[in-house]
């Protein structure tokens, strides 16, 4: 006979939903303390791709044929500058080892970090990139495709960033090793993200593009808060 008094399943399932929904809790509310952190991701966001039409000037149709990737790349790259934060905090405050250590698994307090660094960065980016793609001048029919592409393959950049941050987490040249480590695995959802736009531009299928976009979100989805954990539990050794 069973224990009556052994917690099962579904007894350490509160548990757990009260400890993750308390890390995103907590995330939330200390970005929320440091608004500057958001609007200095969206200020880069809005500066980069400000750029571009400085560099290939500023006739409309260079600029219109451009901006789906301007977008997507400045978005990247201010994706990029906010890793820094993920793990960093609470590293620096000793709460880092207290997750590692608590009854939820460490692969989902990283999901649970992931899923706040993409509602202050992810979906910010989302909302001022119609602004940026009008300054752009990119056709209006396009912004829905757009944003539909964003809003598929920013979680990939958030989970695909969490690797990163994990690993060079408390090293000595961090900030300069994390691009090396996560361009290159960023340059498929670039690739895909512009090519949905482009294909809604040239009159095509956009399916093929957003699926495969998703699929490498779900797929980041069940691998990076796995390698991510095992990232955090070698930096705390």
């Amino acid at each position: 006979m069973s224990d009556p008094t052994a917690s099962g399943p579904s007894e350490a399932a509160p548990g757990l939903r009260r400890t993750l929904l308390a890390v995103l809790r907590r995330d939330l509310a200390r970005t929320a303390g440091r608004s500057g952190d958001v609007v200095a991701v969206l200020a880069f966001f809005v500066v980069a791709a400000t750029l571009f039409p400085l560099g290939v000037g500023p006739g409309p149709q260079v600029l219109s044929r451009i901006a789906s990737g301007v977008v997507w790349a400045s978005a990247l790259l201010a994706v990029l500058l906010s890793l820094d934060r993920m793990f960093d905090t609470d590293r620096n405050d000793g709460a880092l080892e207290a997750l590692a250590l608590a009854p939820a698994p460490l692969a989902l307090v990283v999901l649970a970090k992931v899923a706040a660094h993409w509602l202050t960065t992810g979906l910010p980016l989302i909302v001022a990139a119609p602004v940026v793609a009008i300054m752009l001048q990119i056709d209006g029919a396009l912004l829905g495709t757009l944003m539909l592409s964003l809003a598929v393959g920013t979680p990939a950049l958030s989970l695909i960033g969490a690797i990163g941050a994990a690993l060079t987490l408390g090293a000595r040249r961090g900030a300069a090793l994390m691009p090396l480590l996560l361009l290159p695995l960023y340059v498929p959802v670039l690739i895909f993200g512009v090519g949905a736009v482009e294909a809604a531009a040239n009159g095509l299928p956009t399916g093929p593009h957003l699926m495969l976009l998703g699929a490498g979100s779900v797929l980041a989805l069940a691998l990076a808060p796995l390698a991510a954990a095992a990232g955090l539990r070698a930096a705390l050794d």
